[in-house]
């Protein structure tokens, strides 16, 4: 599951060395030239993480920021202010509109993937690129391998992402509806009884700690719930 990135600067030159330097870090950008046509970019489909030039034509960045945490459906996503403004009282502009970072230009391409790995270990941890531990499971993202009790665990794709966002969040409930827009992501129009068949292939997946490990919460949906010692 590639990490998508939406890039919203309207100087080129810019927008194409940060999609060279997100690409070659094995991420996913999207560009965008405006605020408008961000908006349109997120109506279409959620990334998991949104650059945000200040300095923008006709609405700014932070104008951006500001109206992306005051809707719903985009007031969590994890945001980066990138600008060329370092003075203190800009930077806490910048926080205070939304920005979960403010990256000051000139930056280092090292810096950039740095701080976006930060930011989705802190608001998006099922989108970061690290390996993840729980109990006897461990997932890592990058080599696509899962074990369970040091047993490797063969999964198929959906189930791979599935198991990635629970173990990001172990022991949190999700109805289907959250799964669905957090793994499948909210621009895709599927029924929610299909959590119920992914869930199912997984906890097979997973042997006799199945059932154990991928909890059903009645009437409020699922969890990663660690096995009970003895």
């Amino acid at each position: 599951m590639t990490t998508r990135v939406l890039v919203v600067e309207d100087d080129p030159a810019i927008q194409e060395l940060i999609r060279f330097t997100l690409e070659k870090a094995g991420l996913k950008p999207v560009a965008a030239a405006s605020a408008e046509e961000a908006q349109a970019a997120l109506k279409a489909e959620l990334p998991d993480v949104v650059l945000i030039d200040w300095m923008l034509p006709k609405m700014s960045g932070l104008a951006l920021a500001q109206q992306l945490r005051a809707t719903p459906r985009t007031a969590k996503l994890p945001l980066i202010m990138v600008t060329a403004k370092g003075e203190e009282a800009d930077r806490v502009a910048g926080l205070e509109s939304g920005a979960d970072d403010y990256l000051v230009k000139p930056f280092s391409p090292r810096e950039l993937v740095a701080r976006i790995q930060a930011v989705l270990r802190r608001r998006a941890p099922h989108a970061a690129e690290m390996k993840l531990t729980a109990g006897p499971l461990s997932l890592d993202p990058i080599s696509y391998e899962v074990t369970l009790d040091g047993r490797a665990v063969e999964l198929a794709s959906a189930e791979f992402k599935l198991l990635r966002f629970f173990m990001a969040h172990p022991g949190r409930v999700f109805s289907r509806a959250q799964v669905l827009d957090q793994v499948w992501g909210d621009h895709v129009f599927i029924e929610e009884r299909t959590v119920d068949v992914h869930i199912r292939r997984l906890r097979q997946a997973l042997g006799a700690q199945g059932e154990q490990l991928i909890e059903t919460v009645r009437g409020a949906g699922y969890k990663l719930a660690m096995p009970r010692a003895g």
